[in-house]
This record gives structure tokens, sequence and C-alpha cells, in this order.
């Protein structure tokens, strides 16, 4: 593959403005003429904006913005940076009418002006610690928060949802979701489907008499309109599906990424992970474990499940399809495109749920999946035996994991950060008892992981895929893994990165780097872009701990 790229040498300046003030609005809050945002506008966002977790609500990740393009592109130079606060960072930044809106760790949101980088307004949420550990760090932030009306939602670690006011930080609702205490959390924002908020619920690890779900919530107050459980219940459609253990023993389903939306079929996408414990010894039931492991199908006005598509019933690996669900229409289909941690991209007909297609990058070892039906089959040896030593490819991470894929429409390809990976351990029986943490004892025990042979001695590539055929069109190989979605735009580009701090920016039809730099900390997050009086810019999410910052891009003016 041909290399054109300059690498960038500049000096870092941190705009440092975090200012933790418990609850509320803080410091340097300004008023500014703020348009609210409509169903039209989330449905066909303004090219400026990038208004949803990934821009749109199809899940592309793709913006037709096309002032950077594969001409320019070695011209970016660093126009701001903003310093976020310490903990484990994902994050998706907000774009409208030139603000944007940064979800940090510790439940903060920052609004600061997309040119400048100065900070307009800063909302923290009073620390809720453990008694026994009152100097714990921030821990985890959501990956995504949502924009709507005049407010900005934010999904909380201790399972709340609340709504602040756009222009001013303010709480104008907070909304109690789930107990924390039995261990629910949210890690993901919402999306928003004509009006109901609508979430998918984590933390549903813990054995308990109650189980994971999806939930609509009024807008405008917060108001809890439906919710859906990600698991089958005794004595309802599917229940049996969980043998005959009760319902504090069928744990799992989360639903830990946001979701897509369909206009057109007014239906909203949500996946969930696998049941838990990982392996079927563990938990004690051969079943299918429905709606683990699934995409369902959801009416955003009622949470009526219209149609559920399991990937792989009675998954017993941790090798699930929770990622996000691409919505493309496709050889006169609606189609929904998913790949989860084994590396197969699934192709359904999003109106109906009918399998079309399936792709197998060929670096799983556990399976094989009927090309006419969908139905997959175990390989010989590959269900785990509690006490038998098991070798299988990927590792518990998957061949790909959170950060999303892209979408570009001119090229038909999906872009893809994967990382192909092998594990060798013993799965155990676990005991059943209320309140029993998975993640504490999951029933594992493993020698550590190890690159795919056919890695070629490679961490990590970013692949472009054909969604007919699911040939690879061209891969970027890396020395380290990526931890950073894939983003698309119109003038032809793919942003990624790598684990050794590199950002790269390549040309969308052949791979090329066109752009090149590194950065004081890896990108971990949603790269955007958006533009401001007409001067498009580049948002790169860095650090994973204490390290966070938010890095822009532009051409020279």
């Amino acid at each position: 593959m041909g290399m054109h790229w300059r690498r960038q040498m500049f000096t870092v300046v941190l705009l440092v403005g975090i200012i933790m003030v418990t609850g509320g609005a803080s410091g340097g809050a300004q008023e500014r003429s703020f348009e609210p945002v409509t169903d039209a506008m989330l449905e066909n966002p303004d090219p400026a904006d990038w208004l949803n977790w990934r821009r749109t609500l199809d899940g592309w990740g793709y913006s037709p913005l096309d002032q950077i393009t594969t001409d320019n592109v070695h011209q970016l130079q660093l126009v701001w940076s903003w310093q976020l606060g310490p903990g484990n960072s994902q994050p998706t930044p907000l774009v409208h009418d030139g603000v944007m809106y940064i979800p940090n760790p510790g439940n903060i949101v920052q609004a600061v002006d997309a040119v400048t980088g100065d900070r307009l307004w800063q909302y923290t949420r009073e620390r809720r610690n453990r008694p026994d550990r009152p100097d714990a760090p921030p821990g985890r932030g959501s990956r995504s928060i949502a924009i709507y009306g005049d407010k900005i939602y934010l999904n909380t670690t201790d399972a709340h949802i609340v709504a602040l006011d756009a222009g001013t930080g303010e709480v104008v609702w907070d909304h109690t979701v789930a107990d924390r205490a039995l261990g629910y959390r949210y890690t993901s924002g919402p999306i928003v489907a004509r009006g109901t908020i609508v979430a998918g619920m984590t933390g549903c690890q813990n054995y308990k008499n109650d189980v994971c779900f999806i939930s609509g919530h009024d807008a405008e107050t917060g108001e809890e309109l439906w919710r859906t459980s990600t698991v089958a219940r005794p004595g309802e459609p599917g229940g049996d599906t969980w043998g005959d253990l009760p319902l504090m023993y069928r744990a799992g389903a989360d639903s830990w990424i946001p979701g897509s939306y369909d206009p057109q079929t007014n239906l909203t996408y949500w996946s969930t992970s696998q049941p838990k414990p990982w392996a079927r010894v563990s938990r004690k039931t051969d079943g299918d474990a429905l709606y683990s492991n699934s995409v369902l199908a959801l009416d955003p006005a009622t949470g009526d499940l219209e149609w559920y598509y399991q990937f792989v019933p009675g998954e017993t690996h941790d090798l699930d399809e929770v990622f996000e669900s691409v919505l493309i229409d496709h050889d006169g289909r609606r189609s929904l495109f998913k790949m989860g941690k084994l590396g197969i991209l699934w192709e359904l007909d999003r109106t109906t749920g009918a399998f079309v297609a399936a792709h197998d990058l060929g670096y799983q070892t556990v399976l094989d999946v009927d090309p006419r039906t969908g139905q997959v089959t175990y390989r010989p040896g590959m269900i785990p035996r509690a006490g038998v030593e098991l070798e299988f490819c990927p590792n518990f991470l998957g061949i790909r994991n959170w950060y999303a894929s892209a979408y570009h429409p001119g090229t038909q390809a999906l872009y893809i950060p994967i990382h192909p990976t092998c594990v060798s351990g013993v799965f155990t029986e676990l005991p059943q008892e209320i309140g029993n943490n998975y993640y504490a004892n999951r029933g594992w025990s493993g020698r550590g992981s190890t690159v795919h042979p056919d890695s070629e001695g490679y961490a990590g590539h970013l692949i472009a895929m054909d969604i007919d055929s699911g040939e690879i069109l061209w891969r970027h190989s890396m020395a380290t893994r990526p931890r950073s979605a894939a983003l698309t735009t119109g003038g032809g580009l793919v942003v990624g990165a790598d684990t050794d701090r590199h950002l790269f920016i390549h040309d969308a039809a052949n791979g090329n780097v066109l752009f090149q730099t590194r950065l004081p900390a890896s990108v971990q997050g949603f790269p955007i872009t958006y533009a401001v009086d007409g001067r498009q810019y580049v948002a790169a999410p860095v650090g994973g701990n204490r390290s966070n910052a938010i890095y822009v891009f532009a051409l020279p003016e």
C-alpha cells in the first residue's frame, strides 16, 4: 500500500477547565441562542452537526462534509484541545449550532465552544461512592449522550437518566430508572425516537429477583412509558429457553451499546449481550436463553417486541453480538448489518428480522454458520466442559469490540477496527447464590491471550469490507490493537487509530494513509467531524484513564 502522509509536530496546549462542583451547572455558564433539536433534525441532521452517537440514527458513523479531502487532508493542524476529567473514558462528543457537548467520566457533561474550546458550562453529578471506598476514582463514564428539544440527556453510572438544559447545564429533571445497589448501571447513552428516550440497561451480571431491560421515557418529564425485559421470564414466550431456571438465576442480556432507529419502519433496534455466567456449564442450562445475544426490534412508542433475531443461541464463550446496528438499504431490502466478537458480518431484513447473509472474516474457531439459513453449529469440542482446558479464537474481547465500524455510501463498504486473538483456559461451575457477581467469580481460569496466528504478527487492523460480497477491499495493519471507532466522510476519508497513540486518516477507496500524527495518548472513543461557519473540524477523544482530552484538527485558515 502506498504511503503518503505528513507527520504533524505540534505543542499540545491543554485548555484545562474542569472545576468539580457538586450537582448542577458550574462556572462559566453562558446564555447563547439555541435552536431546539427536532425529530426531523435527528432523522436528517444538518451536515455541520453531529447530533447522535453515530451522527445519524441509522448507525453509519458517516458525515457528508467534504471540505477536508484526499487532496488536502495532509494539511490538517491542531487548532484546540480540551482536557477531560479522570477515569475510564470512551466518549462521543455531540455538536449543535457551534457548541460541543462532551460526556466525561464521573457523570460529568461539559459544553464548550466548538471553534475555540472555551468552556460554556459544566454539569457535575454528586459523587455516590461506596462507603468502603470514599476516595475511589470516578470510574467509567458514559460513552454517549443524547440531544433533543432544548435538553441534553445523560445516562448515569447509578442508573438514572438526567435531563440538562442545553443552554445552561442546569438540571431539568432526574429520573431513577433502577436500583444501583442491585448492580444496575448505564455505560452508554440513550437515543431519541419520535419524542421517546430509549435506553438500554446494563449491570445484569448479579443474580437477583429481576432482569435487564430496555426502557422508554417521555423526553419532557422523564416518566417511564414502557419497560421491555431482555430476558424471557418463566411462563412467558421464550421462558422455557432458560430451562427450569427460576428468574433469579437468569442473568445477562445487558444492552450496553446504543441502538439505532429507522423512521420508515418506525422500529428501534437494540442488541443484547450474552447470558451470564458465560459458559453453559456455569449457568446450568443448555437452552437458547432468550433474548440474550440477540437484536430486538421494538416499537419506540410502546416497547412492543416486533421481532427478534438470536445470532448464537445459548452462547457459551462470552462472544456476543451486542455492538452497533448499521441500517443500510441494500439490494432492494431494508437491511440491518451487524458484526460482533466472532467477526461475522450478519445481514438481516430489518422489516421482518429474516436472515439474509453472513460473512465470516475467518479468524474464529468456535462455530460454523449455514450460509442459507444462518443456523449456527458449534464445532466439535467447542462447547466448554467443567475443568477441561479449551483453546479458542477469539478471546473474550472478541475480534472486535465497542469501537464502532463506519459505513461509506460511496464505496458501499464498512470500515471495521479488529484485533484477532486466541485464548486458552478452563471453565468451571459456579454456585447459584443471590447477589453472586460473575465478574468477581466468572468461572474461568485462563493463561492469557495471544495474537491470532493468521494475523501475521499484527495486533490490530482497520479493514474495509464490501457489504455485498464480504470481500476485504483493503486492510491497514497495526502493531497495537485499536480502541477507536471508525469515522467516514464525504471527502472520501476514513479516520482510525491505534493504541500506540497514532491517529490515521485513510483514503476510503484504497486505504492509503494520507495523514498521520502521534498524540499524547491513544485515541479511545468515537471521533467525529463537524463544521462551524463553513470550516470543517475533526475531533478525536484520547486517553482512557487520567490523560483524557479532546483534540480538534482543521485545515489552515
